[in-house]
């Protein structure tokens, strides 16, 4: 059985309590990570400075990242698409309650 847990992501000078599986909790921390790193440089690079302007070039930046093949066919690796499936999900929700 898995135990959900509930973990604060600090992305760009803001908290968000996000709800997830112990096993997942790691992950998601990395993932917040990254994301706020990009943000910041991409704000430092005084190109973009909208918070939500820079979330979404960080997204699409990080979503390039991705392996090509993994895009263009999602069938190739079902976990990831089921990965990136519940972490859409999970940023949807608390967008929502924000």
């Amino acid at each position: 059985m898995t135990k959900n847990c509930s973990v604060l992501l600090p992305i760009f000078g803001k908290e968000y309590k996000v709800s997830c599986s112990a096993e997942e909790k790691n992950n998601l921390l990395h993932s917040a990570q990254l994301l706020d790193k990009r943000m910041r440089e991409i704000r430092d690079s005084g190109k973009v400075t909208n918070a939500e302007r820079v979330a979404v070039m960080a997204a699409l930046n990080l979503v390039h990242d991705i392996d090509p093949t993994t895009i263009e066919n999602p069938q190739l690796n079902p976990e990831i698409d089921r990965h990136l499936l519940r972490l859409q999900r999970k940023i949807d929700n608390t967008l929502e309650k924000a």
